[in-house]
């Protein structure tokens, strides 16, 4: 059992466009607190060993300028990498996938105590983004994925009650716990992409959309 309310309820959500070097970007970012203290969650997110046990395995050079790659997915680029000082940490790579490139950003802060503030901002060019898919699914496309990814670390840091490993988590997605969290997530979405200007009618099709796809179910 999984506290989805709880996860979903957490999570801060925000898109935005912008520009940048003359390009126009889709800029996406989710955050969220985790109860653990900023070393931690540094290691939980930059250590093979960890990322494995929340995320997917992963192999490369987890090193400033080194590559990576996951397992069946994206790999990059460690472009930036800035360690644990002074209350706050981050560090940023490209992510490479189907041919395009887009980038992260990993942000972290101690807000107090043994806590510790996680930002993620994903940045793509709205040019590699086909149009037929945005007009489909929205910003929630990808959104989606990262809010799968933000929870596989809040159960990994008990950031919210439950248990799933990475290795269940395709099958979750078909049980009624995980279709209630994809159908949060997406809605989500549908919100952050609402406050950034769009239609929330559109935005709510795009959300449905998304669950559909990620769950193999009708909205």
């Amino acid at each position: 059992m999984v506290d989805v309310p709880a996860q979903l309820q957490s999570v801060t959500r925000a898109y935005r466009t912008e520009e940048r070097d003359g390009e126009q970007m889709h800029v996406q970012s989710l955050e969220q607190t985790y109860p653990a203290a900023l070393a931690d969650v540094w290691e939980a997110v930059t250590s093979a060993e960890r990322i494995q046990r929340w995320f997917l395995p992963v192999s490369g050079d987890l090193r400033l300028g080194g590559r990576y790659q996951f397992e069946g997915n994206a790999g990059g680029e460690i472009t930036a990498c800035e360690p644990p000082s002074a209350g706050a940490a981050e560090f940023s790579a490209t992510w490479e996938a189907m041919g395009s490139v887009s980038w992260l950003t990993v942000r972290l802060a101690e807000v107090g105590g043994e806590r510790t503030s996680f930002e993620l901002e994903h940045t793509s060019r709205v040019a590699d983004v086909p149009a037929e898919m945005w007009e489909t699914f929205g910003p929630g496309a990808t959104g989606v994925g990262w809010d799968g990814g933000l929870l596989g670390l809040s159960l990994h840091l008990g950031g919210v009650e439950g248990s799933l490993s990475p290795a269940e988590a395709e099958a979750w997605a078909g049980t009624d716990e995980g279709r209630s969290f994809y159908r949060g997530a997406a809605d989500g979405w549908a919100v952050a992409h609402a406050a950034s200007g769009e239609d929330p009618a559109v935005a709510q099709q795009r959300a449905d959309a998304t669950y559909g796809f990620y769950t193999g179910t009708e909205a």
